[in-house]
């Protein structure tokens, strides 16, 4: 398979339609590797909204990304069919409904034989996206990287869901399998003594920001592999894990937290994994400065492209 033609030097990044590295805007899933799914939902936030626009700056500033990944040694476009599926029809004002369209919709696409990145939205879409998953492959392997826990009680009377809720539901629910599930870059402040060990109790190993510096992202990453094994892994990453001096335009930003170059190696180190879908969440474009936020963002979907890429071809070796 060649890369697609319409995807080269000789386009400008300002200029054509703005999907995911160019590649066709379409839902036909006929002999795809990878849709790109838009989740422009904000609706769980509970501080800065603004991550409705988090899917359509990312795939502008995928543009930029001109193909060859040259630590992974491939490009991951002539190796993988990828396709831009556009965006769920999400409902602003009802998280439910909303949380039932990324279900059903999401579903739909796994049963093709597709891999899903999801571009959010707020990280409440996570909670949906693991259902879906769930349902083809039973309880999952996850690794979580975020400065927040997310698992917390309800934050508004009578409304369950929210961006800080989905991974309790995810665990209470059975969709992932609490013996391999990693939270990575967690620190801050928060409302309660018992924020981290909450998840703990849950089952999830909790690897602050602290303990993440301590050991250096080598042994992290020697750590995620040790507690997966063999499973196959779905990965969430919340753009806030990254420090806000390298990724401001999110929600509840933490300081102290990951640079971008950690950020690559740790989805680097995730070779070797059978991974079966990806969300990248929290991007808010109001509060990003020179689009740095969504080049991040657009780059770690890139890594996780070029894994893929990787494991095909491993694959398909003799």
């Amino acid at each position: 398979m060649t890369a697609n033609p319409a995807f080269g030097a000789h386009l400008q990044p300002f200029a054509g339609l703005p999907s995911f590295m160019r590649q066709p805007a379409t839902r036909e899933l006929e002999g795809v590797d990878v849709a790109i799914v838009g989740i422009p939902y904000d609706g769980g936030t509970s501080h800065r909204s603004g991550t409705r626009f988090g899917p359509r700056k990312i795939r502008e500033a995928s543009l930029m990304l001109w193909g060859y990944h040259h630590t992974q040694q491939l490009a991951p476009l002539e190796v993988l069919r990828v396709v831009d599926y556009g965006d769920i029809d999400v409902s602003p004002v009802d998280i439910e409904a909303t949380n039932t369209a990324i279900t059903d919709e999401v579903s739909a696409v796994l049963k093709s034989g597709a891999r899903v990145i999801s571009l959010g939205g707020d990280h409440s879409i996570a909670l949906p996206l693991l259902r879906a998953h769930a349902a083809q492959h039973g309880p999952l392997a996850v690794v979580h990287f975020d400065s927040h826990c997310d698992v917390g009680q309800p934050e508004f009377a009578g409304r369950p869901y929210s961006h800080g809720t989905p991974f309790r539901y995810a665990l209470e629910e059975g969709l992932i399998d609490a013996s391999a599930y990693l939270q990575i870059g967690i620190r801050g402040p928060s409302s309660r003594a018992t924020y981290r060990s909450d998840a703990q109790a849950l089952g999830a190993r909790v690897i602050t920001i602290d303990e993440a510096f301590e050991l250096g992202m080598p042994d992290v990453i020697k750590e995620i592999h040790a507690h997966i094994g063999n499973r196959r892994v779905y990965v969430s990453l919340d753009i806030d894990a990254a420090d806000p001096a390298f990724a401001p335009g999110t929600g509840t930003p933490e300081v102290g937290g990951f640079t971008s170059y950690q950020l690559l190696q740790l989805v680097r180190g995730l070779a070797g994994f059978d991974l079966i879908g990806f969300d990248l969440v929290e991007v808010s474009p109001p509060y990003d400065h020179g689009d740095i936020t969504a080049i991040l963002a657009a780059n770690l979907a890139f890594e996780f492209l070029a894994l893929l890429a990787r494991k095909k071809i491993k694959n398909a070796t003799p």
